[in-house]
């Protein structure tokens, strides 16, 4: 796929930032940078879903990259201003982690790829030949904060079913699930369980351990498993269900899925983890070759970057359990009149595509 877009031109000539915030339902402040790239009468958008609010206020104080006097300006492709990405520097402040890099480097990545489509006067789906489908999304949510000590409960998931009709979940399973919470999840739709396993070091850790795994594995069997932590004592517990499992902190690109533990059946699919165009496609690819089915994923987007995943979502892998949702969905208290799935793709797409509804 990447052939279709690479040697796509494009002429930039300013950069901007805009910064979004949001609370979310997960208990935390929401902060993203978008990448405003235009040149010859168009503007292409990207976002940096960079988890460190300092990394962002860094990057939006900063003359270095913004201005018609940007370092990022001249005419290119779309690989050569790749190319250009990798030499170029993106912080003004030092990364907290390497993942960020990514991160930032998809927020201009696909600022780029946007304004080129739109310079050429068509989208993604019409360059890469594929059409926009309905997307069919769930719902990721915990069933309580972080920094909340009482027991979870499924009222937050009662309340959406109330507000919205049917939806599909995807879940954080914590150790403090009691089977008789996991017996009342039957009652919903449950695709994805997400037991973050292979965090280090972040607010979201969730440590192995065999009892809780086999209690949310074997209680809610219809669900697939993401990033468990396979150990000596955890292993055993995916015998015969390897299928089941799906990954998404390592998939950086098709050299990361070859590395792991066995081959796939399904996988999260979020391009800021790839970084680069190139790598996003390439991977999709590979995915597609090798019979992997792959489901969207999010970074908790409040921009443009929401309605990027969904354009891919849409054209790649419309039907899976996409973590795509409107972004309204992982307010602290959602509104009302909130689109249901599937999404409606765009009737009039540009670019990489917006509007999805």
């Amino acid at each position: 796929m990447y052939d279709h877009v690479a040697d796509l031109p494009i002429t930039v000539e300013s950069c901007a930032f805009e910064r979004r915030e949001r609370a979310t339902s997960s208990g935390f402040d929401r902060v993203t940078t978008v990448v405003h790239l235009s040149g010859a009468g168009e503007t292409g958008s990207g976002e940096d879903v960079t988890y460190t609010t300092e990394a962002h206020d860094a990057l939006q104080d900063s003359d270095a990259l913004q201005g018609a006097d940007s370092p990022l300006a001249g005419e290119y492709t779309v690989d050569s201003f790749s190319t250009a990405l990798s030499e170029a520097d993106l912080w003004p402040e030092p990364s907290d982690e390497e993942r960020f890099r990514h991160y930032r480097r998809w927020g201009f990545e696909s600022a780029a790829l946007d304004l080129a489509l739109k310079q050429a006067d068509t989208d993604l789906g019409t360059a890469l030949d594929r059409q926009y489908d309905p997307v069919n999304f769930v719902v990721s949510t915990r069933l309580s904060n972080a920094d909340d000590d009482t027991p979870p409960t499924t009222d937050r998931l009662a309340t959406l079913c109330e507000r919205y009709g049917d939806l599909s979940f995807k879940l954080d399973p914590t150790p403090s699930w009691s089977d008789a919470l996991v017996d009342e999840l039957t009652d919903y739709d449950v695709r994805v369980l997400d037991l973050k396993g292979l965090y280090e070091g972040t607010d979201v850790d969730v440590a192995a351990d065999p009892e809780f795994y086999r209690r949310v594995v074997d209680g809610l069997p219809d669900a697939l498993v993401e990033d468990p932590d396979l150990t000596e004592a955890t292993r055993p517990i995916f015998d015969g269900r390897e299928a089941r499992v799906t990954w998404d902190v390592p998939i950086t690109g098709v050299e990361s899925i070859e590395a792991l533990p066995f081959e796939p059946a399904w996988l999260n699919m979020k391009p800021s983890r790839c970084g680069t165009v190139e790598s996003v496609l390439a991977t999709i690819d590979y995915c597609e070759e090798h019979d992997i089915d792959l489901y969207g994923g999010g970074q908790f987007e409040l921009g443009v970057g929401r309605d990027h995943i969904q354009a891919l979502a849409s054209l790649c892998y419309p039907d899976g359990p996409n973590d795509v949702a409107p972004g309204g969905y992982n307010d602290p208290d959602p509104d009302m009149d909130l689109p249901t799935s599937p999404l409606t793709p765009p009737a009039a797409p540009s670019g990489i595509g917006t509007g999805f509804q």
